[in-house]
């Protein structure tokens, strides 16, 4: 079972995929800090020093400017893909993992797809205004 979010975000998709894979701008729209530059085979440490939190991810696949895998939370995978249009990228987030036996299946899936949403606005407001929201949802 998976989970997929998309957003449209007014920038090229090379903008996008740096402020993933680069740990000194990341910080501008998901996790505080990121260990290192994202690269396939190298496991990242990312932290949440509002949440005093931290959790690694496997980068399992790069392909610049067009997707990123990683695994993270167990048996999670996610797939962030980057689609460019005219002077637009859609960027989309599937996670795949989740047990369908669960009988927390459907609070999963709404708990993680808030998640990917907030994410990914945050990620808009910091791509096409310079602001940033991350850490600022409450729960």
């Amino acid at each position: 079972m998976n989970n997929i979010t998309q957003m449209k975000i007014q920038k090229p998709a090379n903008d996008i995929f740096e402020a993933f894979v680069d740990p000194e701008k990341i910080g501008g729209f998901w996790f505080s800090s990121s260990s290192e530059r994202w690269e396939e085979g190298k496991t990242v440490t990312l932290r949440y020093e509002e949440y005093d939190a931290q959790g690694d991810i496997h980068i399992v696949e790069i392909q610049e400017e067009k997707k990123i895998v990683f695994e993270w939370g167990g048996n999670h995978k996610v797939t962030i893909s980057f689609t460019e249009e005219t002077g637009s990228t859609i960027v989309g987030v599937k996670e795949e993992g989740f047990d369908e036996d669960s009988e927390n299946i459907i609070n999963e899936l709404v708990d993680n797809k808030e998640g990917w949403v907030y994410m990914l606005t945050c990620l808009k407001g910091y791509m096409e205004y310079g602001v940033n929201l991350r850490a600022s949802l409450v729960k």
